[in-house]
């Protein structure tokens, strides 16, 4: 293949018996050599949401960008009820490690598909060879496990989310410019509409990840990001949003630093969909990761 032709993304679907289904993921780059780097999505949305922001790195690269658990066309059970909070994503993505790569990989991830990425990290730590955070969720050390977050104004705010529209083209123009979507290209847009939502058997659309799924994971995450930060042994590149950021740093840049394995940027100008903003830092970010 001509190195300077894009291979074009592929959706797969990926057994995984020991989860309980499968987890859907949009593979990007050369499928005849090992898995580089695993991306994980922020809550909400799916893989493909992130297909403009990697695909430029499909003649470098191999990349499976995942549908977590309650996401996109993934199989994996949603059940709200006694569940473990993000340590399911975390189980989910070692399952899927295990399944698909030849360990140990880059893990990659927004928001919460970063903080997953951490956990995994900490879990087994053999399996990953780095990390590339974007605006992942860190809660401060007061804070640090916390489960049903009931007060919480995103929470709030996805049980509100209209969840069905005629159209996906409706739901397209409903966003468009809109609230979390303000400083999204319209691709980008494009790319988390079309996986985004699924036909209704009347003929509309629906949200693949249910308000009350996205709600769930705002109130419950049940983890300890700081000390996935010790547990974890390889080399982690944080870039962080200068406004809104969910990793507040204030007062923790010396212990974050201390033994030089971990490296956090602001990005100036950014918010907390830094991906969408600045996609060509995420590309060298996770490039760089690679080559270490």
């Amino acid at each position: 293949m001509n190195a300077k032709i894009q291979p074009t993304p592929q959706s797969r679907m990926i057994d995984l018996p020991t989860r309980g289904g499968a987890m859907a993921a949009l593979e990007i780059g050369p499928c005849d050599r090992a898995v580089d780097v695993v991306f994980c999505h922020a809550n909400g949305f799916n893989g493909n949401t992130y297909r403009s922001i990697l695909q430029p790195l499909s003649t470098d690269l191999r990349i499976l960008a995942l549908d977590l658990r309650g996401h996109g066309a993934t199989t994996l059970p949603s059940v709200i009820e006694g569940r473990q909070g993000w340590l399911d994503f975390r189980d989910d993505l070692l399952a899927l490690i295990s399944a698909e790569c030849e360990a140990p990989v880059v893990l990659a991830g927004h928001s919460m598909g970063g903080t997953s990425s951490l956990l995994a990290a900490a879990a087994e730590p053999a399996q990953v060879r780095a990390l590339a955070l974007i605006d992942p969720v860190i809660f401060p050390v007061e804070s640090q496990v916390a489960t049903g977050n009931l007060d919480s104004p995103l929470l709030a705010g996805a049980l509100r989310r209209r969840a069905t529209f005629p159209s996906k083209s409706a739901a397209y123009e409903a966003y468009r410019g809109r609230g979390a979507f303000k400083t999204w290209s319209d691709e980008q847009l494009s790319d988390y509409v079309s996986a985004g939502f699924r036909e209704t058997a009347d003929g509309e659309v629906t949200l693949t990840c249910a308000p009350a799924w996205e709600a769930s994971n705002f109130g419950t995450h049940n983890y300890d990001p700081w000390a996935a930060f010790h547990a974890s042994r390889c080399p982690i590149q944080v870039l962080r949003a200068e406004h809104g950021s969910t990793f507040p740093i204030a007062g923790l840049e010396a212990e974050l630093s201390a033994d030089g394995r971990i490296t956090v940027e602001t990005i100036p100008g950014t918010s907390h969909f830094l991906p969408m903003e600045r996609p060509e830092l995420v590309r060298q970010t996770l490039l760089a990761c690679v080559a270490l």
